[in-house]
């Protein structure tokens, strides 16, 4: 069976670019050696800084390399000093945020409090607002676009609150890169977090990127004096070089890529829509062009994956399985979706392979589950999933 890969937003396919890149690498050195060797490496990993620098509109120096978005974004919320020595001891962070961020990385659970959002996925600026003025100066946390709903958040006049009460932002731009145009100057982000692997890039590699003349947080990995001090640890070689050639290419295709991608989207919605019962959340907010996060009530999420995967398409749950029991997403829990609408939701998301077929049939799979899962068919396709 022909698979079909609509689930973008979890990860993407290795670019050919990028497979070049790394297999020319797998032969480098230390970087940090200072014989030949080395100097060929450290080469490498500074031409790659400079290509993710220049994706987000940054100077290269103020690009720190990590082993992931995870570990970005844990590197971003440290209480920390800005350059007059301001410290920063409470960390606000919206209710829809990825988990990595809403652990708080090296802030202690009562130093956190989350930001509420509208139920179109908004964040609620009221609220940020009455936050920031509540107590002293705040690190605060919103993601440039959601991963499940693809909502795209209004940075600017986010910053411009967080920074008129004298605090710090940290944009999770993740889920943006690759998809939307945006630099940090223009999101007057203090620090901005990206992954490779959402944009064809390798897996297990990430970047802390600085604004302009912003100090880094403190490391979270200490030892050797990698990163220029700011994140101890051989740098990985093969895996950065991979994200260099993957930004330089997903921003020179994006404009192309996204139009096209964006078109089928819509397609695939009109679609979905001509199916009674079925609704695209979010779907009047400002988006990324390829994701759909699409509902029916009566129709389990999980066991509407499972239907979608004997089908031969991999989509991913607006839920998540723990312990066996399902719950809602906290995204659509902070949105007050209806919590039957809310465990039903599935997220579609698009890419650059993604072709017009992929989208007819994913619509023709939907409605046939819609037919079959609405009317009470969960077990015979549980059963299947087990069997296969």
């Amino acid at each position: 069976m022909h698979r079909i890969h609509l689930d973008w937003n979890a990860t993407t396919p290795l670019r050919l670019e990028a497979r070049a890149a790394m297999q020319a690498a797998f032969e480098l050195g230390n970087p940090s050696a200072v014989y030949a060797e080395g100097r060929k490496a450290r080469g490498a990993v500074e031409r790659a800084r400079l290509q993710v620098a220049a994706a987000v509109g940054a100077r290269p120096q103020d690009v720190i390399f990590t082993s992931g978005g995870t570990e970005a974004n844990g590197l971003a919320l440290t209480p920390s000093l800005n350059n007059s020595g301001q410290t920063y001891d409470r960390l606000l962070v919206s209710a829809i945020e990825h988990p990595s961020v809403r652990a708080g990385g090296l802030y202690l659970a009562a130093q956190v409090t989350e930001i509420a959002v509208t139920r179109s996925g908004l964040l609620d600026l009221d609220h940020l607002q009455a936050l920031l003025a509540a107590a002293g100066p705040a690190l605060v946390s919103v993601m440039l676009a959601n991963n499940e709903t693809g909502v795209i958040q209004p940075i600017a006049k986010i910053a411009e609150l967080v920074h008129g009460a004298g605090g710090l932002l940290h944009v999770d731009a993740i889920q943006a890169f690759g998809k939307i145009a945006f630099s940090i100057g223009e999101s007057q982000a203090d620090w901005l977090t990206l992954s490779a692997h959402k944009i064809g890039g390798p897996k297990g590699v990430g970047a802390l990127v600085l604004a302009p003349g912003r100090l880094p947080p403190g490391p979270l990995l200490r030892g050797g004096g990698q990163e220029q001090g700011r994140r101890a640890g051989t740098e990985n070689v093969i895996g950065i070089v991979g994200f260099g050639a993957a930004a330089e290419t997903a921003i020179a295709s994006r404009e192309s890529d996204m139009e096209r991608v964006g078109t089928l989207r819509d397609q695939l919605e009109r679609a979905l829509r001509q199916i009674p019962g079925t609704e695209v959340i979010a779907d009047q907010q400002p988006r990324l062009p390829n994701t759909t996060l699409v509902a029916r009530a009566g129709m389990k999420a999980e066991t509407t994956v499972i239907g979608f995967d004997l089908a031969g398409i991999a989509v991913s749950a607006g839920s998540a399985c723990s312990s066996g029991k399902v719950e809602a997403s906290h995204v659509l829990q902070a949105m007050q979706l209806p919590p039957e609408l809310a465990r039903s939701a599935i997220r579609i998301s698009l890419g650059w392979q993604t072709s017009a077929d992929d989208v007819d049939r994913c619509a023709e799979v939907w409605r046939k589950l819609s037919g079959t899962l609405a009317t009470g068919g969960h077990e015979n396709y549980a059963e299947a999933r087990n069997r296969a």
